[in-house]
């Protein structure tokens, strides 16, 4: 029996809703392990958004309809672009009519506003974090439109539907351009999710952040909205990992037979990928702001030879 594609797209949307405060609370397990630390649990995350849904909000006299509508629209944005990503099926309407263009500009989107909501009250550490934030987003989104268009010469088409099934049923190749992609990708995915050595999301010191300084002044259901939003947004740079580089598992229609074994494998991509973070993160340590450019450029740099590689070798 197939499940009717917008059905599917509906079981992805709750899938990641349910899913990626479970793979931030996986993540932080993780890492406290290594560390030597007592871990919170993976359903710390689900308690957190359920704590603040149920405080009350405090907004500053001078906050203007940028700040109150900004939290809906990272969320709902966010959500959107879970439809987009492959997950567990490539039969997704809106996937089918979107690309890698279309996930960039939204998570452009997502930041440009949150940036906006970080000098919309006029404190000193909520622009210093909005300026950051632009630096580094004008130096990482170049970065990752090159490391994945390398993907999509691969594939002939910047459709992640494409992609992911040109390059999950074709014979498997060992490819250099690849590997070069594959490379910026995860320094460009430590980047936009805001980890280690770019951002560290645990800190609380106002000289060292980036994305926590742009949501001091939220709280309450506001607060709660955006947290939830970048958990899905680091599970959804993972997925686009999985479809891009290694889409093998991910089902080609919506049969329900064949959903629960894919499932499987994508929880077990998800959990390998963030040991795999965890130990980038716990063998560095943070960049310097003015490093970062160093750190992004090398980035841009392996995704550019990624595509030189792709036209000379192949």
């Amino acid at each position: 029996m197939n499940l009717h594609p917008f059905a599917m797209e509906l079981l992805q949307f709750c899938l990641m809703l349910g899913l990626a405060p479970a793979f931030a609370g996986w993540v932080k397990v993780i890492k406290c392990r290594t560390q030597g630390r007592t871990a919170p649990g993976i359903l710390q995350p689900y308690r957190d958004i359920r704590r603040l849904f149920g405080k009350d909000i405090v907004l500053a006299e001078n906050a203007s309809w940028i700040f109150r509508f900004t939290p809906y629209l990272v969320f709902g944005v966010t959500t959107v672009a879970a439809g987009i990503i492959p997950l567990i099926s490539v039969d997704l309407p809106l996937s089918a009519t979107a690309d890698v263009i279309a996930l960039v500009m939204l998570f452009g989107l997502v930041r440009f506003f949150t940036a906006l909501a970080g000098m919309d009250i006029g404190t000193a550490f909520g622009g210093m974090g909005s300026s950051r934030e632009m630096m580094i987003a004008s130096l990482a989104e170049p970065a990752m439109l090159m490391a994945v268009f390398t993907v999509s010469l691969a594939s002939n088409s910047s459709s992640l539907t494409q992609m992911v099934s040109v390059m999950g049923h074709a014979e498997f190749v060992i490819r250099p351009s690849l590997a070069f992609a594959l490379a910026a990708f995860i320094m460009i995915a430590l980047a936009e999710t805001g980890r280690i050595p770019v951002d560290n999301p645990a800190t609380h010191l106002e000289l060292t952040m980036v994305h926590e300084a742009m949501i001091l002044e939220y709280s309450g259901r506001h607060l709660a909205l955006i947290e939830w939003a970048g958990m899905m947004k680091l599970t959804l740079f993972f997925a686009l990992g999985i479809a891009a580089f290694c889409p093998w598992g991910i089902a080609a229609g919506g049969d329900i037979g064949s959903l629960a074994p894919h499932l499987g494998l994508l929880v077990i991509k998800l959990a390998a990928g963030a040991v795999i973070m965890v130990l980038i993160e716990t063998g560095l340590a943070k960049m310097r702001i003015f490093r970062l450019p160093e750190y992004l450029g090398s980035a841009f740099l392996l995704a550019t030879l990624g595509m030189i590689a792709f036209f000379i070798l192949e």
